[in-house]
């Protein structure tokens, strides 16, 4: 083999340190690179198509409810911002400013999007009058800048890509609908799509969306036991209508204030496939997502009719709708089938003079590296199942990962005891509501709360901290 080809390299154990296992992957399976910006980093050709895949499949899914797509400017007015005390508050320690324009000093600054709602209010006061100019149902697909002071590859970085949804509705009861909706259509997408199971619920008061009247999340356990929240939809009230002064006449020809609602998810996404499915051979890709669906590896391929037959299995799966690649680079099979397994590639083909003479391939799935002798002419209905079985397989080891990482306590020191024998993970205990308690299981514990889950289970009357009555049951654990 040339010695200037690329050989796989070996990654750090996730049982090592996990962290490194992560960084290694995102390295070695050409998701990023690192820039001269500190926090920000090149999503690479194969993480971009990840995150194209993404895109493609939410992207249908809200012009299914009918949202419609539109593009904000990337900059907004410092006395904009001010207009909604709680949301700037929220938001200011990580706003990056432009001062100047060329050499001119700005006489009113601009921040550099961290996220649009002041853009859509402004906009909304000069497009909504009457009752019959609403809803309006938006959504762009964008970047946006916060000064994280900790940044890591898709998980939290000082500029990323997501999508931020607005919407804005004559009534309180179809705000809250559109919330709650938004937030189904991210919970499936995350379990039929990328096969991750997740908890919806409710944020606390405390961790609410700065300027919301509430906030709903998805919450995903990671490999290691660390939750992730993949997915938030806020319900606004009409305190953003009321600081931007939007007004319609309603009905009854009176003037009133719409609701608005907003909902988000970013390329952390691609963090959550990592470290929810990834294994110490590196990325495992839910087929949905990934780049390349199918790769076919010829064996011998020196040897008369393999190229053509391996060709012509390609153009075969193309054609049935499979995202495929043939590899007839010169690097050896042994080395691509560590590339692939490396990139997380779903189903790999394997094609031979002994498969041609026998009219069969040899078809391994990545997820639990089981191969299968197939007939050449049940390849297509062969490979669909199979890329079936990987997503059904990587989600039924994801819930049973949460199952087993899931812990009912109902005493601090059953919390305590459960984290320090079985490693980190969710803990459900109840909680009484108040603040103070649900600071003080943090300070004793370490783990914060992370939703109200909207199914609820009755642990124990009590509070998990003081004893008071209880009031929900709630889901702990320690965050990416």
């Amino acid at each position: 083999m040339a010695k200037d080809k690329k050989m796989v390299t070996a990654i750090t154990s996730m049982n090592e340190d996990f962290a490194q296992w992560y960084t290694d992957i995102c390295k070695k399976a050409e998701l990023i690179e690192y820039t001269s910006v500190k926090g920000c980093m090149v999503i690479r050709p194969y993480g971009y198509a990840i995150w194209e895949n993404i895109q493609r499949i939410l992207d249908g899914m809200f012009k299914a409810t009918g949202h419609e797509n539109v593009c904000m400017p990337m900059f907004i007015p410092e006395s904009l911002l001010q207009k909604e005390k709680d949301h700037v508050e929220g938001f200011a320690p990580e706003v990056a400013w432009v001062t100047h324009g060329g050499s001119e000093k700005l006489e009113d600054r601009l921040c550099v999007r961290p996220t649009s709602e002041t853009l859509f209010c402004e906009h909304y006061a000069n497009i909504i009058h009457s009752y019959r100019d609403l809803p309006k149902l938006y959504n762009q697909w964008v970047s946006v800048v916060r000064w994280e002071k900790t940044t890591r590859p898709f998980l939290r970085s000082r500029e990323f890509l997501w999508q931020e949804g607005h919407t804005i509705h004559a009534t309180a009861e179809e705000a809250v609908e559109e919330t709650e909706r938004m937030l189904n259509v991210y919970a499936d997408f995350c379990e039929n799509a990328l096969a991750m199971p997740v908890v919806k619920g409710k944020k606390t008061e405390s961790d609410k969306f700065a300027g919301a009247v509430s906030t709903y999340a998805i919450e995903a356990l990671m490999h290691d036991g660390k939750a992730l929240q993949a997915g938030t939809s806020h319900y606004f009230g009409d305190g953003f209508a009321k600081a931007f002064g939007i007004e319609y006449t309603d009905k009854e020809n009176k003037r009133v204030n719409p609701h608005q609602t907003s909902w988000g998810v970013t390329t952390r996404l691609i963090g959550a496939i990592i470290m929810t499915h990834g294994d110490d051979s590196g990325l495992v890709l839910p087929p949905a997502v990934a780049p390349v669906q199918a790769v076919i590896i010829p064996i011998a391929q020196h040897k008369e009719g393999v190229l053509d037959k391996a060709g012509e299995l390609k153009q075969r799966l193309a054609d049935s709708g499979v995202r495929v690649k043939l590899d007839d680079s010169d690097n050896s099979p042994g080395w691509k089938f560590a590339e692939y397994e490396m990139k997380g590639v779903p189903v790999r083909v394997e094609i031979g003079p002994k498969d041609i003479e026998a009219g069969q391939c040899v078809v391994a799935t990545r997820h639990n590296g089981e191969k299968t002798i197939v007939p050449l002419e049940k390849l297509e209905e062969t490979v669909a199942a199979k890329l079936q079985e990987v997503h059904d397989g990587l989600f039924k080891k994801a819930l049973e990962n949460r199952e087993n990482k899931t812990y009912a306590c109902t005493s601090l020191e059953e919390i305590i005891s459960a984290l320090e024998e079985k490693g980190d993970g969710f803990v459900k205990a109840m909680w009484c509501g108040e603040e103070a308690c649900e600071d003080e299981v943090k300070e004793k514990t370490g783990v914060g709360s992370r939703c109200i889950p909207f199914e609820q289970e009755q642990l124990s009357d009590v509070c998990v901290c003081c004893g008071k009555p209880a009031k929900h049951m709630v889901y702990w654990g320690k965050a990416y």
